[in-house]
This record gives C-alpha cells, sequence and structure tokens, in this order.
C-alpha cells in the first residue's frame, strides 16, 4: 500500500490504517479482508507545508518501520532524472514496470534474514540506545520496544545484504536514525532550539560505548598479559 502524503488524511483514515498496519486486514461494513502476504505499508510526508495535515498518532508512528529523510537530488541524479524523463516514448510508463521479486522469494528471503546471528552483546547494545532514549532530558517521549526490534531485524536485513551470515555493531548503527527518528518526541526546548532527533541519536550514540571496541580492549589485555 502506498500512501501519498499521509499527514493530510483526516483521522477516520489514519484510524482504519491502524487495522491494516498492526492487524493485516481491512473492516468494511461489518466485513473483515485479510491482506495477502507479504503486505507493506508505504508512505510520503511533506514535511513543509503544514496547512490542511494532520498530526500523525505517537502510536501509528510506532508502526513505521523507518523513516526515510529523501533530500534534493545531486546534480548528476537532477540530470539523470531529466534525461530518463526525455527519453521516456509516454508520460504513462507504468506497463513498463515489470516485477523482479516473486511474493515466495521474498517471503523465502524473509526466513532466512530471521536467522542471522547476532550475539548477545550487540542485544545489550541496542538495548542501552533504545534505554537512553528514554531517560535523555533532550527527549519528551523516548522509543518503546517496537524500535529495539526494529534496530535488531533492520540490522539482520543490512548484514544480509552485505553477504554476511552475522551482524556487526556497525550494521546497528547504520539502522538507529532511521529507526528513531520518528519515533522520539524532543522537549519543547529542544525544539524550540531547532535540535532534531538525529542530532539528539547522534549525542546519544556518542556516549554509549561500542561493544568491539570493548571487546577489542580486553582482547588486548589478556595478550600483553601473556606475553608479559
Amino acid at each position: 500500500m502506498l500512501i501519498d502524503e499521509i499527514n493530510r488524511a483526516p483521522a477516520k483514515t489514519q484510524s482504519a490504517l491502524f487495522e491494516v498496519m498492526e492487524e493485516r486486514q481491512a473492516t468494511i461494513d461489518g466485513q473483515r479482508y485479510a491482506l495477502d502476504a507479504p503486505f507493506v505499508v508505504l508512505a510520503t510526508q511533506n514535511p513543509i507545508e503544514q496547512e490542511g495535515t494532520y498530526r500523525l498518532p505517537e502510536a501509528q508512528l510506532d508502526r513505521f518501520l523507518f523513516k526515510i529523510e529523501v533530500g534534493y537530488p545531486t546534480l548528476d541524479e537532477e540530470v539523470a532524472i531529466l534525461t530518463r524523463f526525455e527519453n521516456r516514448p509516454s508520460a504513462h510508463a507504468i506497463d513498463d514496470i515489470q516485477p523482479v521479486l516473486s511474493a515466495a522469494a521474498l517471503a523465502n528471503y524473509r526466513a532466512q534474514v530471521r536467522q542471522l546471528r547476532i550475539e548477545p552483546h550487540l542485544l545489550r547494545y541496542i538495548a542501552n540506545i533504545v534505554q537512553h532514549t528514554r531517560r535523555d532530558k533532550s527527549i519528551y517521549l523516548g522509543a518503546s520496544p517496537r524500535a529495539s526490534l526494529a534496530i535488531m531485524n533492520g540490522a539482520k536485513a543490512y548484514a544480509a545484504m552485505q553477504g554476511r551470515d552475522f551482524v556487526t555493531p556497525e550494521d546497528v548503527q547504520f539502522m538507529v536514525k532511521p529507526v528513531l527518528r520518528h519515533r522520539l518526541m524532543l522537549s519543547p526546548e529542544r525544539e524550540m532550539d531547532g535540535t532534531n532527533a538525529d542530532e539528539v541519536v547522534s549525542a546519544i550514540m556518542r556516549g554509549i560505548e561500542c561493544p568491539d571496541k570493548k571487546l577489542k580492549v580486553e582482547n588486548d589485555t589478556r595478550v600483553q598479559s601473556t606475553l608479559v
């Protein structure tokens, strides 16, 4: 499901989306319709124009796995956009879109990703990051356990994309901002001084020791003691 400018949807539509995103079903006139798997909700949001828009409930935002910020394209990217549209034979080329993956293959990939290894010290690292969002003075509302699960699952998927069957601290760190930036509610003071969620998350990450660094120090100490 693709929702364009989700913050323009009224409250009744937002309520209906809760059922779709959580229960994977839609109820119309008392009749429930199950949605085929795999099912994904993608939504765009215009962060500039506020007239005629609605604030998204925190519980709904928490159900989105990632928030991806899309900035302006680079010069080369914009030239590529112009070239692609210039060479397009028709303005509506939707018929040219072909599937690249079957539903069965995607389900198989998801099952494989779930089996990737993630060490206990990385699970603690993830939990520690999310716990810090709940007691940081710059944050009014911290992240929920859904955020912890999202970081873990996202890190597994990213590790698989890198061709590995195990998760590294770098995989976790790569996922932190996309997972947390839409789940945190900053304090009024931080909002007033123009601070954004990414900046607060970066500050939190700097204050948490990376597991690999700690393990490396311990390993180096053991080697030195042996040599002595």
